[in-house]
């Protein structure tokens, strides 16, 4: 495989970002990107305070260059974004154990506004970011919350224009759900190419991070707002459970590959130290809240879930469905992280609660004809834990709350009806009085979707799904105010451009304390 140079993929870098981004072009001026070739971002925003990130990496495809030393990283927050007042600062110290990452927790400034950062290493300076803090936890503003959620961005299947497009979005936050890496390559056309096998080592996870990161218009998106992210299976090996995958079933040997994946996640995303992760495990979930308008709560779908049921050999990909799937001791979630999410779902409820899990929720019976067929690494292989966490969310509901599921990973939109009983269709008057929550997948910013005629399927198996599309690539924008909820599915003309135009392909409203679909514009 041909070695990129760092110049060949600066000057490109640029070129692309050229196509579109002024946030990126503006700040990008009077920088050195020499050492900052991975951009900034931020995340975790709360009231006082967010998650800052940079990686040193001169070389980032070939290890990042940094060698052995420990590096003095300074940074700056000012309230304006020509640094006119500089509200904090400090260093730290990047190191070779974490690839020469920092993870800056700033604390101390006002809620609910926007700051700009900066850093600063042996003489070279980075590219300007833009972060906010979240409102506090007692406003009771009505300030609409605006935020996108996306997933599954394949590398080789095309370029990132939906990211250049969400960077000029008006936005509080994005939401990633996950798949923000491939392990392996896919797909018979591919537009730009992985560098190396698939990664079982440390090294390998962070030189496969570095190349997605040092796309413009992702590292344009990063810079213009906090991200929240969660993983799934790709950051680590397609359909893994819990301690083993279906490349890998030896327990003891696949830990080790999720060892060192959860480690290059980390050190390439805008988490606390808190996510830091030990050896194999890490504790990435929990509550994010904004004022009293939102509550968002972000799982873990892949580290405690229970292995696959229903399949003979060992991929997850055949359609099944057998009496084990409905077994009550299957979680997706695990125990200790069922148990928190109903307890949020069960506290006093914000405007809006926002459940960021990973792939569709609503039951998909998939199979063509009269027979039944589910797809045993969704949802429909965890048919108890679905129930008890409908239960949550009707819960929820019940409290006065109304709850949106944002989920991710079958690389197609869709939005569907949340139902305790899912062959509870409409009444012969169309009402959908049963619906306890509704839920939107975001598309995929790149990776392929399933057939025309697959989707067509489901839509005529499953009266709740009341939209869905798999032949455009993008991701969906929410705005949330005190009494609705608006949702657009952003979609690409051609992701193998990267400078394709992005246009809005559906829009959807849901009114609070009255959950289901209402299709406003398709």
């Amino acid at each position: 495989m041909e070695r990129i140079s760092r110049r060949r993929l600066l000057c490109g870098g640029l070129a692309a970002a050229s196509l579109g981004h002024p946030f990126l072009r503006l700040h990008a001026q009077g920088s050195s990107r020499e050492l900052f070739t991975l951009g900034v971002a931020s995340g975790t925003p709360q009231p006082d305070g967010f998650v800052l990130w940079t990686r040193l990496a001169p070389d980032p495809l070939q290890g990042g260059g940094m060698g052995d030393a420990p590096v003095e990283v300074r940074w700056e927050v000012a309230d304006d974004e020509r640094f006119g007042r500089v509200v904090a600062k400090g260093s730290a110290t990047a190191t070779e154990a974490l690839a020469h990452s920092v993870h800056v927790e700033v604390s101390g400034l006002a809620p609910g506004r926007p700051y700009w950062y900066r850093f600063t290493a042996a003489g070279a300076r980075s590219p300007v970011g833009r972060t906010r803090t979240a409102p506090a936890d007692a406003d009771e503003s009505t300030r609409p919350v605006r935020f996108a959620f996306a997933s599954c961005q394949h590398y080789e299947q095309g370029f990132y224009a939906a990211y250049r497009d969400m960077a000029e979005q008006p936005l509080d936050f994005v939401v990633h759900l996950g798949d923000y890496i491939y392990e392996s390559s896919r797909g018979a056309e591919r537009v730009r190419q992985h560098q190396g096998g698939i990664p079982t080592q440390l090294a390998g996870f962070r030189d496969r991070y570095a190349l997605y990161k040092t796309d413009p218009q992702l590292q344009a998106a990063h810079a213009a707002f906090p991200w929240l992210v969660t993983w799934d299976d790709h950051e680590v090996a397609n359909d893994y459970t819990n301690d083993m995958s279906p490349r890998t079933p030896d327990p003891a040997q696949f830990l080790a590959i999720r060892a060192a994946a959860y480690q290059a996640w980390y050190e390439h995303m805008p988490v606390p130290e808190r996510m830091r992760p030990r050896g194999a495990d890490a504790v990435i979930y929990g509550r994010h809240r904004f004022g009293r308008m939102v509550d968002l709560l972000l799982t873990d779908g892949r580290q405690y879930r229970s292995h696959h049921v229903c399949l003979s050999g060992r991929s997850a990909s055949p359609l099944a469905d057998c009496a084990d799937r409905f077994a009550p001791g299957r979680s997706l979630f695990g125990a200790a992280q069922e148990a928190w999410l109903a307890r949020e779902l069960a506290a006093p409820p914000a405007r809006w609660t926002v459940l960021a899990q990973p792939t569709l929720l609503a039951e998909a019976d998939r199979k063509r004809g009269p027979e039944h067929g589910y797809w045993m690494d969704g949802w429909d292989g965890y048919a108890a834990a679905r129930t008890r966490l409908l239960n949550g969310l009707a819960l929820n509901k019940a409290n006065g709350g109304s709850a949106l599921v944002a989920s991710g990973d079958v690389h197609a939109f869709w939005a569907a009806d949340l139902r305790q009983d899912p062959q509870d269709a409409q009444d012969p008057q169309g009402q959908r009085g049963t619906a306890i929550a509704t839920e939107f997948v975001g598309g995929a910013i790149t990776s392929e979707g399933p057939s025309a005629k697959s989707v067509a399927n489901m839509l005529a198996k499953n009266a709740h799904l009341r939209y869905g599309r798999a032949d455009k690539r993008g991701y969906a924008l929410v705005t949330l105010d005190a009494g609705a909820a608006a949702v657009e599915f952003r979609a690409v003309d051609d992701e193998t451009q990267a400078g394709s135009a992005v246009r809005t392909m559906a829009r959807f409203g849901v009114e609070r304390g009255a959950p289901g679909v209402h299709v406003e514009s398709a």
